[in-house]
């Protein structure tokens, strides 16, 4: 009755983990098990931006005035010359107007001093005349040659402000904003009209600082929101190096080699950047498991099918899967279902031999 007794308390502390059963008498426990397997791990990160000119412009009357017509609209594909606005030139076409007078006086009264010189030069050779009033001739002329140099100067002068009342596109460009309408009074040098040379596109992406820790990447995949599908490539051609006060984010502008036809400025398109993790282990959600020190996970020897319990550091997890930076080797054989009835040194055997 003692030894009953005695053999029915240690299979009790036996099967309540008190006291271990020898593995040679357990009976292998059917699990799932599952191979470890190293992975180049690729994590994916995504920005909307804003199509924008790889360069730009302030177009600006130099002079001011008031505003009489606009001839460009905003999106408006104009050439190298062609007029953009129009300021009233009243005043500027009369200052035309007495310019052209001034010269046409000049240039007689130049004349006249030539014929007066010319005459005193040739009584003085012949002796008929004194070099007093030779002098005096020579210098009329020379005063009616500063006279006319001065008129020439003031109508191209003139004829010049009169061109500044038409504000004209320096190169073949693209209107992007308007700032002027007709009847406005402007100043000299106002912006008037901001115009995207037609020297390319870019995308230009608002980075949070903690994304460019590790450095921006140089190459990014772009795509327009309207059509997420047609994807076309960008580099990175300039980070700025300030940060912005008001948002905390770092502006980043990607050139597009050859950006698609349909694209314009001011499209909102995403980027996607792909950086390498390096070699991660992969491995189903339910392989992890706790200790007292973390996650862990059980694996088991090939050898002797036993199981051993080994902390893990997870990377990050995803859907229906748990990436793990260590404690895990390629290769190893991991528990994964009916690792909650596991203890260190059970044996185990392959589900799915059974089915």
């Amino acid at each position: 009755m003692a030894k009953s007794r005695i053999g029915l308390l240690v299979i009790l502390a036996a099967l309540s983990g008190a006291m271990p059963v020898p593995a040679t008498a357990q009976e292998p426990l059917a699990v799932v098990i599952v191979e470890a397997e190293a992975t180049s791990e690729l994590r994916r990160s995504s920005l909307t931006g804003e199509i924008q000119a790889s360069q730009s412009l302030m177009a600006a009357f130099p002079i001011g005035g008031r505003v009489t017509e606009v001839m460009a609209e905003l999106g408006e594909k104009v050439e190298q010359g062609e007029a953009l606005a129009q300021l009233d030139s009243i005043q500027q076409e009369l200052a035309v107007r007495a310019a052209e007078a001034g010269l046409v006086t000049a240039r007689a009264d130049h004349v006249q001093a030539r014929e007066e010189f010319d005459r005193a030069e040739s009584l003085l050779t012949s002796g008929a005349g004194t070099r007093a009033v030779r002098d005096a001739a020579e210098d009329q002329l020379r005063a009616a040659e500063g006279a006319l140099a001065q008129a020439e100067a003031e109508l191209d002068r003139a004829r010049k402000a009169l061109l500044d009342t038409v504000l004209r596109a320096p190169s073949s460009s693209t209107v992007i904003q308007r700032m002027i309408e007709p009847g406005q009074i402007i100043g000299a040098a106002q912006p008037a009209l901001e115009l995207a040379l037609d020297n390319g596109l870019q995308a230009v992406f608002e980075f949070s600082e903690a994304m460019l820790i590790e450095g921006a990447p140089s190459v990014i995949e772009l795509s327009r929101l309207s059509s997420p599908l047609d994807t076309f490539g960008g580099v990175v051609s300039e980070i700025s190096p300030l940060v912005d006060a008001r948002t905390g984010t770092v502006a980043v502008k990607v050139a597009i080699p050859n950006p698609p036809d349909e694209i314009t400025y001011g499209d909102p398109v995403r980027g996607t950047a792909t950086r390498s993790q390096g070699q991660l282990i992969n491995l189903p959600f339910d392989a992890v498991t706790a200790s007292a020190e973390g996650p862990a996970v059980w694996k088991v020897d090939p050898q002797t099918m036993t199981v051993s319990l080994h902390n893990v550091e997870v990377e990050r997890y995803a859907t229906g899967e748990v990436l793990l930076a260590e404690g895990v080797e390629d290769g190893d054989l991991i528990v994964t279902r009916g690792a909650q009835l596991l203890y260190p040194g059970r044996i185990v055997r392959r589900a799915e031999a059974e089915q």
